[in-house]
């Protein structure tokens, strides 16, 4: 029996992929952002795809800040960079 592949829309490119090629990144009730890798805490979630030039782009368009509705400290954008890299 196959199971349903869970897919989600990356807030960069606006393209559906399956769960495990994003990186969820989350605002929770104390306006604490973090980047959630097991795809199950509570809060605003945001997913984004494993790529430097979504990243990248990203970055520059402060996609991630709108959709979280708050500001986003650049140690979040490195620790994302690190986890691409290292994928």
């Amino acid at each position: 029996m196959n199971r349903k592949v869970p897919m989600r829309t990356c807030v960069v490119t606006r393209e559906k992929y399956p769960k495990q090629e994003l990186i969820r990144i989350v605002k929770n009730n104390d306006n604490q952002v973090f980047v959630d890798l097991t795809g199950k805490s509570n809060g605003r979630g945001a997913y984004i795809k494993k790529d430097l030039d979504v990243l990248a782009k990203a970055i520059k368009t402060k996609v991630l800040e709108k959709h979280l509705e708050t500001p986003i400290d650049n140690t979040i954008y490195e620790e994302l960079k690190e986890i691409i890299e290292n994928k």
